[in-house]
């Protein structure tokens, strides 16, 4: 007996206008396809990129789809993820009533992303049991203080399992910013800077933090974005099984009802 299709994943990306954040963002969905070939996945932006999340779902109904998962890519529960995509979804379902949406957890400081970025700085140059490395955890930022305590308390949890003399998170729109953050792992005796950047993908911002570091860290060793890390797929595949789960349990609880 042949088993129940599974449901699309559309996967929402925050967008920007600088290209190669949409390229990044496409090699990382394109890891999702590729540990889950059955799955229908599709890659849509929040804002400044094609195909926008309208047009997505859009498609997604017009070809016959009851039902669809939205995993956002986004590492934090800001206002994208709280309000923005929500609306989106909810104009969606009153264009679309016979299709069914269920947004699923943002990727958020899951450890395995954590460990994705001790990863880049490791492909960078940092030998986990150097003490001599200090990393720079660099950081969108955010008004909302307690949003960027949050970021700040990723550091320990990358410095786990490493001998490196310390994490300090700089953020490029708020403070910290990156030469404050290079002086305090100096005055830990770091003699070895690494800048891991906590971003999906590259832009305007982590150019801002790399102008920045050729000023104030010109030495210091720059890790890539997260990218197509092969944890990314893992966790954005979890989020999607999690929101698939919600929706069938909706969908049984409206059949019974």
């Amino acid at each position: 007996m042949s088993s129940t299709p599974a449901v699309p994943l559309i996967a929402v990306a925050h967008g920007s206008r600088d290209p190669r954040s949409a390229r990044a963002v496409a090699a990382a969905v394109a890891a999702i396809r590729t540990r889950r070939p059955d799955l229908d996945v599709r890659l849509c932006f929040l804002d400044l990129s094609a195909p926008s999340v309208d047009q997505t779902i859009d498609t997604v109904a017009v070809q016959g789809h009851s039902a669809a998962v939205v995993v956002p890519l986004l590492l934090g529960r800001a206002f994208h993820a709280r309000v923005d995509l929500p609306g989106l979804l909810a104009a969606a379902a009153l264009r679309h009533p016979g299709l069914d949406l269920v947004q699923a957890e943002v990727l958020g400081d899951d450890d395995r992303l954590v460990e994705a970025v001790r990863d880049r700085a490791v492909a960078a140059g940092a030998t986990l049991g150097d003490p001599e490395v200090g990393v720079v955890l660099a950081a969108v930022g955010s008004s909302s203080e307690t949003a960027n305590a949050r970021t700040a308390a990723i550091g320990p949890r990358l410095l786990a399992g490493t001998g490196w003399s310390g994490v300090a998170t700089c953020f490029a729109t708020a403070g910290p910013a990156l030469p404050e953050a290079v002086s305090r792992l100096r005055s830990r005796g770091a003699g070895k800077i690494v800048i891991a950047p906590w971003f999906l993908a590259p832009g305007l911002l982590t150019d801002r933090i790399d102008a920045t570091a050729d000023v104030h860290a010109p030495d210091a060793l720059r890790a890539d974005v997260i990218g197509a890390h092969p944890l990314l797929a893992e966790v954005a595949l979890d989020r999607y099984r999690a929101g698939a789960a919600d929706l069938f349990t909706a969908v049984r609880t409206e059949l019974s009802a």
